[in-house]
């Protein structure tokens, strides 16, 4: 077990990240989770649990409280909350946190940060101008966004989109030859670094129906993805495509990868929320910190009526652990196709 705790974000106030998180702690033998500290508002807490909470001033002493309570860093005492009613001072109260979470995890005081749910419509209105809470960890990590890459992860399913957040019609316009290379290489040092695989297959999607039909409809394939598939290849990587979406997501086709790399969000979330629904996790490859998150939102009509289901939460726990724990066994903690086991 590592001598540092995973910092755990609660996210919105008013959402169930503090359910989620307080029942992590409470089923934590059955989820197999390393300690880990919450970093948030106790009162946010209080409104949806009655367990035991242990307040503490830094996370050096999670570890010693973790058998006993949910060790909890507060950054914010905003009185009351209501489950369900977000407001600008929850949403101020989930970016210190994430502040926090990353500050603490860039400095080495714990192993990972997990990141809770935020409302994106609150935090526009505190002047929050980043798309997500990705790229805010990525700026604060100074690492461009080009080069960091948001991977959904499920047990027989890893997806990285190319293109995230950005109107469908849009997506076409944003790829580039040099945007797909990078998320790729993003993706399969991402693969060696975290997940412990030596030597990873990368499969690539195509934008268009059938990977375009050798450019009958649409050419985005043979201008775009192709030449980043050649140079990827050069460079020593193990890649495949572009490949028909609508082939690559069957069993038999995910047992000849490592992940799928896809063009655009939908065309990587639809299978991997098909298939992994309550237990996905949002990865951010990339970055010198390990951040992991659910693969949901704040679901604030249901936040306070004890029905959230703790899994995600709870493997995205896991995966934080898994993968710091990786990162810590490896001689080269930035791998590149040419140092990478042949």
């Amino acid at each position: 077990m590592s001598a540092r705790p995973i910092a755990l974000t609660l996210g919105d106030p008013a959402g169930i990240g503090p359910e989620v998180s307080a029942k992590c702690w409470q089923y934590r033998e059955e989820f197999g989770l390393a300690p880990f500290l919450a970093i948030g508002d106790p009162a946010s807490l209080a409104a949806v649990w009655d367990g035991p909470v242990a307040a503490i001033d830094g996370p050096e002493e999670a570890i010693d409280a973790f058998d006993e309570a949910l060790p909890v860093l507060a950054v914010s005492n905003l009185g009351p909350c209501v489950p369900g009613e977000p407001s600008h001072t929850g949403a101020r109260c989930a970016l210190e946190s994430l502040e926090l979470g990353v500050g603490l995890a860039r400095s080495g005081s714990v192993d990972a940060v997990v990141t809770g749910p935020v409302s994106k419509a609150q935090l526009y209105q505190i002047g929050f101008t980043h798309p997500g809470q990705t790229e805010f960890v990525a700026e604060r990590c100074g690492v461009a966004k080009s080069n960091v890459a948001m991977m959904l992860a499920g047990p027989t399913l890893r997806c990285v989109p190319v293109t995230t957040h950005i109107p469908l019609k849009q997506a076409s316009a944003n790829l580039s030859e040099d945007l797909v290379a990078a998320k790729a290489r993003a993706t399969l040092r991402g693969l060696i670094r975290n997940f412990g695989i030596e030597r990873p297959k990368l499969a690539i999607s195509g934008l268009n129906p059938h990977a375009g039909e050798h450019g009958a409809l649409g050419d985005e394939e043979e201008t775009i993805i192709r030449p980043a598939i050649a140079t990827l290849r050069e460079e020593g990587w193990d890649v495949t495509g572009p490949l028909p979406a609508d082939t690559m997501f069957h069993a038999r086709a995910r047992a000849l990868y490592d992940a799928a790399l896809c063009m655009y969000h939908d065309q990587a979330l639809i299978p991997l929320k098909a298939l992994h629904f309550d237990d996905g996790v949002n990865f951010t490859l990339g970055l010198p910190i390990v951040r992991t998150s659910p693969d949901h939102g704040t679901a604030f009509d249901i936040a306070g009526m004890d029905m959230a289901e703790p899994t995600a939460m709870a493997a995205a726990i896991r995966v934080a652990s898994e993968a710091a724990a990786c990162r810590a066994s490896l001689s080269d903690p930035v791998p590149s196709a040419i140092n990478a086991p042949q």
